[in-house]
């Protein structure tokens, strides 16, 4: 069972709004959990909060990223019930906030460990392109990383879905519907060029529209439209084509198209016989959880791109990831926790 206090630090990290880009609050509130924690604090330039012990580089280093996909303005109350954990980002990614620091602070009073750090990462969510973590991997430098998820506790990520994101933009001279007739729609041009594109996406990158708009009055010719489209790949060269194909994308006069990117995250993997997946798969065996690897999109990511070993590992079981109706099964944060210590005293004690 998890303990009473993990149970609440992750009902608080979740009840404090952090969108990308607005994390500060929930920043604040870790330093003032760690205050008193060993090791030292730090902001970075990029407004991760670092927490280092030992010194030199870092033989590995946590990420778990503070943003959510939710806005402000969303109701973040989070409730107990029936033994789950109820509220917008309560999994993704307050449970592996806290999580992160009940294992570490645990770990450090128990003994002296090799150099480490957890970097509580900004900008993991969908536009934030991982800004955080590939700071976090610039300026930590670290042998290794493990990212830290909320959900997903009964998988090792060892594969890294890579995504390339981009805004699409048609422009036309518009015009009444009836005496205009004949005139190109940017709407309709960009519905059918998006159409097609949904077609040709192959199984492996597949495509998504994220977000259609334009036009005006019912009756009038659209004059500009815009989407944002993005797809998703194991493969970096996929991605590149897939980036490729639009930037030769042409329309015919006097319509315009505009390519904007809007963020890349790479893609890459890690072995499933590297040491780092050896002593995870290792702890996880002497505590019962499955031996599943698995693929997702986190901030290890950025530690493959930069050449660091990396995988990352969920810390509890839940539903509804980026819903507002998000749940964990509080029971299952208490193996998240056993894990991560764990994995702490095999590759730093």
């Amino acid at each position: 069972m998890a303990h009473a206090s993990l149970v609440a630090d992750v009902a608080a990290i979740a009840a404090i709004p952090a969108p990308t880009g607005a994390e500060e609050q929930r920043l604040a509130w870790l330093e003032r959990r760690l205050h008193d924690a060993p090791g030292i604090r730090s902001r970075d330039d990029v407004g991760n909060l670092i927490w280092r012990w030992g010194t030199g580089r870092p033989e590995l280093a946590i990420f778990a990223h503070v943003d959510t996909v939710f806005a402000a303005d969303v109701d973040h109350t989070v409730r107990e019930r029936d033994g789950w954990l109820h509220g917008p980002g309560v999994g993704d990614n307050a449970a592996a906030v806290a999580v992160a620091v009940h294992a570490v602070e645990q770990v450090l009073r128990e003994a002296v460990l090799a150099s480490g750090a957890v970097a509580f990462t900004v900008g993991e969510e969908g536009l934030g392109n991982l800004r955080g973590a590939h700071h976090a991997c610039a300026t930590l430098r670290p042998d290794a990383v493990i990212a830290v998820e909320g959900h997903g506790l009964d998988e090792i990520c060892v594969e890294a879905v890579g995504s390339f994101r981009a805004r699409l933009t048609m422009a036309g001279p518009g015009g009444h519907s009836w005496w205009d007739r004949g005139r190109p729609s940017a709407l309709h041009a960009l519905v059918s060029l998006l159409t097609v594109l949904l077609s040709e996406a192959a199984p492996d990158a597949p495509v998504n529209l994220g977000r259609v708009e334009g036009g005006g009055a019912i009756n009038a010719i659209a004059a500009l439209a815009t989407g944002t489209i993005e797809s998703r790949s194991l493969s970096d060269d996929a991605l590149d084509a897939f980036a490729a194909g639009l930037a030769d994308l042409c329309v015919p006069a006097p319509l315009t198209l505009t390519v904007e990117p809007l963020g890349r995250r790479p893609a890459g993997r890690i072995a499933p016989d590297h040491p780092l997946v050896a002593a995870v798969r290792n702890v996880r065996r002497t505590i019962g959880l499955p031996d599943v690897l698995a693929d997702g999109s986190t901030d290890a990511n950025a530690a493959l791109a930069a050449g660091i070993p990396a995988l990352s590992i969920g810390c509890a079981r839940g539903h509804d990831m980026h819903a507002t109706s998000e749940r964990i099964e509080t029971a299952s944060l208490g193996a998240g926790l056993a894990q991560l210590t764990g994995v702490l005293r095999r590759l730093l004690a």
